[in-house]
């Protein structure tokens, strides 16, 4: 065969090829610059590609030297309203030098008002309890009598409710590994020991696991849940070279109530029956098969699927194909629209819900199977169109099943948001201590993003409950305390 046929007929196969690459190259790109599974970048990453942020440098014009006078330079201004809550710690009174001069010779006509928003660091302090000792005037046989130490979390310690929080707090939510709040500590006044933190953060998980457990229990039995889960690197003494292995942390939510998550070695399907033992309901997930196997061995357990997975592959599919992928897309966002339409009519009842679905979901569901149809057998199976007309096609029947329930949302973005704050964390921390700590983090992170939901602070949650729960003799009624049930005092 000459080589001029061989090239012809070799054309179609290299074009697709490329086009395959390019597309893998750009939703690397996505995943390297923001667009991934853990925090989002800067967008203008996303939409720049690197020769094109090259020629961007090479052209924009050079940035004037700041010069830094004795007044400092100019910073951007932040609106007045966002410090209206702050407390007026200090009111400093200038009078103009001329009237300092001749005070007798001006008289006060006026004022203008400013302020500065200044910051006092965090500031360790003592302290201290005296325990009265008396003895019986009249009866001098009787033993001496004093006051009962205080109950505390940390038994014969000197950490208060208010220095554990502080110190789970900042690992957990500002994420600072506990090796940089020793450093930290000192600053504040004494140096506190990595050691003593590490088991302090022990003893509030083990103070928290009651309620943690009720928490579980109280998803299990709410009849719908949202499950996902995300692997977490930990230090396992057992691999070679202080090696770290492969861990998973699981997490189980309900729209509008707590967050649970799981601490788990594996990501095995066992793991999701165990972590769902004597559930009944609506399960909804993305398509780990994990979960519909749960659903197939479980008496009383129906599947949902996730609306926002399916629609972020046509997304990523866009470059591509764009009048294709776009046509999907504005199919799908027509659910979402119907069901923004409700939410602001007030129809949230369960079996209303249903019934709106089934009545006007029905047209954009029928032709939007149609459409995925078609389009799955003109696109080639690995280009990301075909990937996503696949994906949706297989996962239709839990897409579909939201028509005969109310009280499902159409994606997880609910529980994925939950899992963010965990991979923030693991950046800083890179991984678990040890494979027992792990539990620790899983009760301490479903409690404080758990407060984040319902909107407390998680700092006077944990300060007020650590102070409560070492007081109380009967812990059997914990449903006050929980994240969604408490109140400040």
């Amino acid at each position: 065969m000459p080589p001029t046929d061989q090239i012809i007929q070799e054309y179609p196969l290299l074009k697709a090829e490329n086009a395959a690459l390019r597309a893998q190259i750009d939703w690397l790109k996505k995943q390297l610059f923001g667009g991934g599974k853990s925090e989002r970048l800067d967008r203008a990453q996303l939409a720049l590609t690197l020769g094109e942020l090259e020629q961007k440098l090479v052209a924009a014009p050079r940035v004037q030297q700041i010069s830094y006078e004795r007044a400092g330079p100019v910073a951007r201004i932040l609106p007045a309203e966002n410090f209206a809550d702050l407390p007026v710690q200090e009111t400093i009174e200038l009078i103009p030098a001329e009237v300092q001069a001749e005070p007798a010779a001006y008289e006060r006509i006026g004022e203008e008002r400013s302020f500065e928003v200044d910051v006092v660091p965090p500031k360790l302090f003592k302290r201290e309890i005296i325990r009265l000792k008396y003895r019986h005037r009249a009866d001098r046989s009787r033993p001496p009598v004093v006051a009962p130490a205080p109950a505390r979390p940390v038994a014969g310690g000197y950490a208060s409710a208010g220095l554990l929080a502080w110190v789970t707090l900042s690992k957990y939510v500002d994420h600072q590994p506990l090796y940089r709040q020793e450093q930290m500590s000192q600053r504040w006044g004494a140096r506190l020991s990595r050691q003593s933190m590490a088991d302090w953060i022990a003893t509030v998980a083990n103070w928290l696991k009651p309620l943690y457990q009720q928490m579980h229990r109280g998803l299990r039995e709410g009849g719908y849940v949202q499950c996902d889960e995300t692997p977490i690197r930990c230090n396992d003494p057992d691999e070679k070279r202080g090696g770290t292995t492969q861990g998973w942390l699981w997490v189980i939510s309900r729209p509008g109530g707590n967050v649970v998550f799981d601490w788990r070695l594996s990501r095995r399907h066992g793991e999701a029956t165990s972590l769902l033992a004597g559930f009944r309901g609506v399960l909804q997930s993305d398509a780990y098969p994990a979960y519909a196997s749960f659903a197939r061995e479980h008496e009383g357990v129906e599947v949902v699927g996730c609306w926002a997975h399916a629609r972020r592959r046509f997304n990523e599919a866009l470059k591509e194909a764009p009048e294709q992928a776009g046509f999907v897309l504005r199919l799908i966002s027509q659910l979402y629209h119907l069901e923004k339409i409700w939410d602001e009519a007030g129809w949230t009842e369960p079996a209303q819900r249903a019934h709106l679905r089934q009545r006007d979901f029905a047209l954009p569901c029928s032709l939007l199977h149609k459409v995925a149809k078609r389009l799955a057998g003109r696109a080639r199976p690995r280009s990301l169109l075909g990937e996503a007309c696949h994906y949706l096609l297989a996962q239709w029947t839990p897409l579909l099943a939201h028509t005969r329930f109310g009280q499902t949302r159409l994606d997880t973005n609910l529980v994925e948001n939950s899992i963010r704050p965990t991979k923030l964390g693991a950046k800083n921390f890179l991984f678990i201590g040890h494979p027992d700590a792990g539990d620790r983090s899983a009760i301490i992170y479903s409690i404080v993003i758990s407060c984040r939901r319902h909107g407390i602070d998680p700092l006077a949650y944990l300060r007020d409950v650590l102070t409560r729960l070492p007081t109380m003799t009967n812990q059997d009624d914990l449903r006050p305390l929980l994240p969604s049930q408490w109140r400040p005092a």
